[in-house]
């Protein structure tokens, strides 16, 4: 079985549910709100497609359209269905490690004065905000538009991901203030 990439997998999903070709693709991700939860790039999209049909993934023929010039159209193999559903038991079976830059940011904290510190924390926790409403809005519309449970999950996790990561913020901006007053008294 062909291990494949995260990009690789969104692509192969698209295509599970039926032939497309590549601005057909694009169209999907756009309207499925896909670039919310992926990192798959307009630019990307015919890059990945060449390497799943090199790993006998997927199959392309071109097909003629009225007016318009011939468009190349992918459809997952059987080897590429078989290797979708092994990816996806991977993918929900495993808890695998999520790599942040704001933990390189954690590590060299101290770097800086810790009036800085706390004020740029503050300002992570309002762009947080910002993503929080539009997680939010996108849930509610989602209910409203009747869509699957899986739909509504893709938005509804990471909105409460990022309401505990804005708690442990907020809990981590509290300690700071206790250690800089700590720090204070001691000094003066």
């Amino acid at each position: 079985m062909s291990r494949i990439s995260d990009i690789e997998t969104a692509i192969l999903g698209l295509l599970y549910e039926k032939p497309q070709y590549g601005y057909q693709l694009e169209k999907t991700i756009e309207s499925w709100g896909m670039r919310n939860w992926t990192q798959i790039g307009f630019s990307s999209i015919y890059y990945v497609l060449k390497k799943l049909e090199k790993k006998e993934l997927v199959t392309s023929k071109l097909k003629k359209v009225e007016g318009k010039p011939s468009r190349k159209v992918f459809t997952i193999t059987d080897l590429g269905r078989e290797t979708m559903q092994e990816q996806l038991k991977d993918l929900l079976s495993w808890n695998k490690k999520l790599i942040s830059p704001f933990d390189l940011g954690i590590a060299y904290l101290n770097y800086l004065e810790p009036r800085e510190v706390i004020e740029c924390l503050e300002n992570y926790v309002k762009s947080a905000d910002g993503r929080i409403r539009f997680l939010e809005s996108s849930v509610k519309m989602q209910k409203e538009l009747k869509a699957p449970y899986y739909v509504i999950a893709l938005f509804s996790r990471p909105l409460e991901i990022l309401k505990t990561e804005i708690k442990w913020v907020e809990q981590l901006i509290e300690t700071i203030k206790k250690e800089e007053n700590l720090w204070v008294k001691k000094w003066k």
